[in-house]
């Protein structure tokens, strides 16, 4: 699966446990009619995968959906949702327009001034 859209935050590299675990997360938000920050954490030795990226960049992350249950002192189950980013890409900005000629000014057009009513117009509507 993936996420695409504009990089809202970078977290810093954390660490945990006598094992060295370690988690940074990133903020994404969607370009849509309803925009979305979606937090994507990355671990171990993709936390790096962060560091050529920067805030406002249009990124394109692939990730996977994690889940896992966990059951607390009082015997309660609990389940946890993550979503964890394996690869980040930048996107290539485009701009507005890049393949169409540039319109000349309106005055650079001269004005038809020899129309008659009584023409044939060919056009339909």
């Amino acid at each position: 699966m993936e996420v695409q859209g504009r990089i809202k935050m970078i977290g810093e590299t954390q660490t945990f446990g006598s094992n060295g675990f370690r988690k940074r997360e990133v903020v994404v938000t969607t370009e849509e009619q309803y925009p979305q920050h979606i937090m994507v954490e990355f671990v171990q030795d993709k936390t790096d995968l962060l560091n050529n990226h920067q805030v406002g960049q249009q990124v394109k992350i692939s990730i996977n959906l994690r889940g896992r249950e966990w059951v607390n002192p009082q015997g309660e189950t609990k389940y946890f949702n993550s979503i964890q980013g394996w690869r980040i890409e930048a996107l290539q900005q485009e701009a507005a327009g890049a393949n169409i000629p540039p319109v000349p000014p309106a005055d650079a057009f001269e004005p038809a001034g020899d129309l008659n009513k009584e023409d044939h117009d060919d056009l339909p509507f």
